[in-house]
């Protein structure tokens, strides 16, 4: 039996072109305008998997489509549901791009696209495994299902009905995802948890129309100004949220997971220098690992309202409002977290405006059992891939269908990324690291053998 890395090197120019051309559809899924992108993105996928021998197709949902291919090689054999997402966020702000988003381009060994670790290359490094070991072996240590969506970036609203609808397709015996990063490029890590999401918008309404400042300013509420009492009373000087209730199901962790946590490498200043900042900012009593994985937050992702443009203009808006994230934790309820959110706001808005609040989507928690059998098998294939004994971690952001897979395919997940902190996910000059790309490759191929048993 090869060793991985031998499996892999021969490929490595034609692993990184095929990724190349992936990073180059522009599968942007909350853009009406790229649909057709989004559809051209998961038949390139599906035409790809194919021609590496999986039996493969492009499966319609209410939304964009699902890419759902398989290779079943024997019955006695464990059955692995890789989950991935061939969508993207948007790019703006377009002009703090050092090069097109969707023409991927390579400077000092890191790949720059949207998509290039949020998911695209991530998901592709598993479609590499895959190939690599077809290629040598003739055949999986494991059989393999993917499941490749196209609507994760947007709260992935058609996904959960995609599984109940499929539940015999997709039965298997572990979900494997790689859509989280690592601790540092010279610490691998696994990560056993992801926070919840809550996704709210604020909006508040005054007179019918902008009214002239002069005539009617002192008169009148100011619907920014509204808006501003309100997210200033969400939290207190402590960084601690106002919302009544909403820590009453917050998980505190056990002793011995926090000291864990609290040993990690790196420190607060390290993580202050890396972001830029002056000081970081988080709830008292917590250090900053806690604050980006395991304490709930709140969050003012986008606000708008009144006049924007050059120069002056002298009006109270009609309008004003405000997208608000709440990351959640073990134990915390979406819907309960959203209702209690929606009372608040009502409770802190004047009576001299009118407030309407909208729930736009949400995602449950995640947790893992750091001694789950499939956490041994993937500590051994990054010491394989990465050459060094992972260290655990949680991740603050969500994925929304992890909770999914347990609800309703009774299924667990084991969470093994590639990417890195600074990879820039979700903002401008998105990357992957290549030399991640192709370690994350041997790492799962190695994963594959130890879950097949083939590694012991």
């Amino acid at each position: 039996m090869k060793d991985v890395n031998a499996l892999i090197d021969p490929h490595r120019d034609r692993f990184l072109s095929e990724l190349l051309t992936l990073l180059s559809f522009p599968s942007v899924s909350n853009d009406a305008d790229r649909k057709d992108d989004v559809c051209r993105t998961a038949s390139w996928l599906s035409s790809h998997l194919r021609g590496i021998g999986l039996q493969s197709e492009v499966m319609a949902t209410a939304g964009h489509p699902v890419v759902f291919a398989q290779r079943l090689e024997r019955a006695d054999l464990p059955t692995v549901l890789v989950y991935g997402h061939y969508d993207v966020q948007p790019v703006d702000p377009l002009d703090e791009w050092l090069s097109p988003p969707f023409a991927p381009e390579i400077r000092d060994g890191k790949i720059f696209a949207r998509g290039a670790t949020d998911d695209k290359g991530q998901a592709f490094a598993h479609v590499a495994a895959i190939d690599a070991l077809l290629r040598s072996e003739e055949r999986l240590p494991v059989n393999i299902k993917l499941l490749i969506e196209g609507e994760e970036e947007i709260g992935s609203p058609s996904l959960h009905p995609f599984l109940t609808a499929h539940k015999d397709l997709l039965a298997a015996d572990l979900v494997v995802v790689s859509d989280t990063s690592m601790f540092a490029a010279d610490t691998p890590s696994l990560c056993y948890g992801l926070r919840g999401l809550v996704y709210c918008e604020v909006h508040v309404q005054g007179p019918t129309k902008d009214l002239h400042s002069g005539q009617f300013g002192g008169a009148v509420e100011n619907p920014i100004n509204a808006l501003a009492t309100i997210i200033a009373g969400l939290k207190d000087k402590d960084h601690r949220i106002t919302i009544p209730g909403f820590y009453d199901d917050v998980r505190e962790l056990p002793a011995d997971e926090r000291a864990a946590l609290s040993h990690l490498p790196g420190t607060a200043e390290e993580l202050r220098k890396q972001l830029g900042v002056p000081r970081l900012a988080g709830e008292a009593g917590y250090d900053e690992n806690e604050w980006r994985w395991t304490r709930p937050t709140l969050d003012v992702n986008g606000i708008w309202g009144g006049f924007m443009g050059a120069g002056a203009k002298t009006v109270i808006p009609a309008r004003a409002g405000a997208k608000i994230s709440m990351r959640i934790v073990p134990n915390q309820d979406p819907e309960k977290i959203a209702r209690l959110f929606e009372e608040h706001v009502v409770r802190l808005c004047p009576p001299t405006v009118r407030l309407t609040v909208l729930q736009a989507h949400s995602a449950p928690w995640a947790l893992l059992p750091r001694d789950h059998p499939a956490m041994s098998a993937a500590r051994t294939a990054v010491r394989i891939g990465f050459g060094k004994e992972p260290v655990l971690t949680l991740e603050g952001g969500s994925i929304p269908v992890v909770q999914a897979f347990e609800e309703v395919l009774g299924l667990r997940t084991l969470l093994i990324g590639f990417g890195l902190p600074d990879d820039g996910a979700h903002s401008p000059n998105e990357k992957l690291d290549l030399d991640h790309f192709y370690r994350g490759i041997a790492t799962v191929a190695a994963l594959y053998r130890e879950l097949g048993g083939a590694g012991r």
